[in-house]
């Protein structure tokens, strides 16, 4: 067997990480019943919610190498803090947000306010520090909001001895060219990956999981993600949540997806590909960024 041969039998690893747990019941539910089944590596909290404190509950009995971290969320609700409710008293929607980023004229210190009431949300109802960050629609690499991450998590590092992964959105893959994720890419991620990159700050270095919500073939996008997923492994983000009375403009697709990982084809898609899931925040992935 050739080395080429030997790379393409080694399993790679999928961090497959289920977002917006704590958003509602039905999704928290869903994404418990996937985690105690092996099929999620990884869940990113809401955490600024009045439900939160409850739902938090559920987390407790979750296997222990499940990654539990923070879903920095900017764009849906009503802020935590009475700093930023001050000055906004719903979160502005994800296109205004962007504007006014990338026109630096978010408030900075009401930001960091923000983050550190809903960082506080997460430490208070779980009893522990988050092992990864990221953001709800990836605002978490937005001009201004990432310096804030990125200090909050230095500040973690220094003062607590607590060592967080942030999630890169600078490499989204998939088997087609997609304005979607080339947006994600250049609307921050790249930026982010630099200051991750600059501060030793773990990351993945693969980003997949991208689509629009309306394909009702969850397998088949899967299969492709799983087809692109590169040696070194990468993280996936997924939306799976069970119905729920509560308004969800993706709730179709979250029940799609929770039908697909929990069943047995999404076991022999793993299997045909030759990947396993776990973890990919590792310090040596940090290190393959600086060279790449």
């Amino acid at each position: 067997m050739t080395m080429a041969e030997t790379a393409r039998a080694r399993p790679r690893t999928l961090m497959l990480t289920a977002d917006d747990f704590g958003q509602s019941p039905g999704i928290s539910q869903g994404i418990v019943r996937l985690a105690h089944s092996g099929r999620l590596s990884a869940t990113s909290c809401l955490t600024h919610g009045a439900q939160w404190p409850h739902l938090a509950r559920l987390l407790r009995d979750l296997p222990p190498q499940l990654s539990r971290g923070l879903h920095f969320n900017l764009t849906e609700g009503v802020p935590l803090s009475a700093e930023l409710r001050r000055l906004w008293p719903h979160f502005p929607g994800l296109l205004p947000l962007m504007i006014q980023a990338h026109s630096r004229r978010l408030p900075k210190q009401a930001l960091a306010a923000e983050f550190a009431a809903q960082l506080g949300a997460f430490t208070e109802a779980t009893g522990r520090w988050p092992n990864h960050i990221d953001g709800h629609q990836h605002v978490h690499h937005l001009p201004m909001v990432r310096d804030v991450v990125v200090r909050a998590v230095m500040n973690m590092k220094v003062d607590m001895k607590v060592d967080v992964a942030v999630r890169s959105t600078a490499r989204p893959l998939g088997p087609r060219s997609n304005i979607k994720r080339t947006l994600i890419a250049r609307s921050g991620g790249l930026t982010l990956e630099r200051l991750l990159q600059r501060h030793a700050i773990r990351h993945n270095r693969w980003l997949l999981g991208v689509y629009d919500f309306q394909a009702t073939d969850y397998r088949a996008l899967m299969k492709g993600w799983l087809a692109h997923l590169p040696m070194d492994g990468g993280v996936l983000f997924c939306h799976p949540g069970a119905a729920d009375p509560q308004p969800d403009a993706i709730g179709p697709a979250r029940a799609r997806e929770l039908a697909y990982l929990s069943g047995t084809a999404f076991e022999d898609d793993l299997a045909a590909a030759r990947v396993s899931l776990g973890p990919v925040f590792d310090p040596a992935l940090t290190q393959k960024s600086r060279a790449g």
